[in-house]
């Protein structure tokens, strides 16, 4: 595993986005696997800029989301298509139609399911998979359980992670419930992944998902079997790393 702890968030952000954009100059027609939240906001915003620069081309990328809510559709404002194109999508020239979500209007979970994993597939895998970490350790919307899950897969969400995502909507209840989310192994045969985090909150999860024992009630723990691993961290988040090694 490859580890940059940065001053602050902004110079993490900055950094993510040099390993992408590396990524997208080598490989035009990479897979990026996307994901969203806070933590990669910064970086999105750095390579909006660098396209805005001429520095970026996205004609040829295509992304995969990680996750999609149950339930919302496209247009929602707290949908992660929606998120999408307003914090990276609408602003570079990606093609919309090689851009993929879990369609969160489909109500048959194995039918979503399995139609996001023929996608995964016939874009031949993802060449650089972006990850937050969740406080209890998940990635992507793979929840603390019995077993590592393997493709996309339909998931009740955690109190934990309503509880963490309620900021983004006018109140809990309106948080949905579900979310259809790529798998352990969807992540895991990925070629390179990429996990960024920030804030002083992180710092027990991060110690606990990358120096304690692999399980999957801390999901993000299985990414210590993975041979290319690249963390970007500021301070705060990196901060009871080195202690824990």
């Amino acid at each position: 595993m490859k580890i940059f702890c940065e001053k602050d968030y902004q110079a993490a952000s900055r950094r993510a986005a040099n390993i992408i954009s590396a990524m997208i100059i080598s490989k035009p027609d990479c897979v990026l696997g996307l994901a969203t939240g806070s933590s990669p906001v910064g970086a999105y915003e750095y390579l909006v800029k660098r396209y805005e620069a001429g520095d970026l081309d996205f004609s040829l990328v295509t992304s995969v989301n990680l996750d999609e809510y149950k339930g919302l559709s496209g247009d929602n404002g707290q949908s992660y298509r929606y998120f999408m194109d307003t914090h990276l999508f609408n602003y570079v020239n990606i093609r919309k139609d090689h851009t993929f979500v879990p369609d969160g209007l489909e109500p048959d979970s194995q039918k979503a399911c399995e139609a996001y994993n023929q996608i995964i597939r016939s874009v031949g895998g993802v060449d650089l998979q972006l990850l937050g970490l969740g406080h209890n350790g998940h990635i992507g919307f793979n929840e603390p359980g019995d077993f590592f899950e393997k493709e996309t897969h339909c998931v009740d969400l955690a109190a934990s992670t309503i509880e963490a995502n309620k900021r983004f909507f006018e109140k809990e209840e309106d948080v949905p419930r579900q979310a259809y989310t790529m798998g352990i192994q969807n992540i895991m045969f990925a070629r390179k992944i990429l996990i960024v985090v920030s804030g002083e909150a992180k710092a027990d999860i991060v110690a606990k998902a990358f120096c304690g024992p692999i399980t999957p009630q801390v999901p993000a723990s299985v990414l210590q079997l993975h041979k290319d691993v690249t963390l970007v961290g500021d301070q705060a988040a990196l901060s009871k790393l080195e202690k824990s090694m």
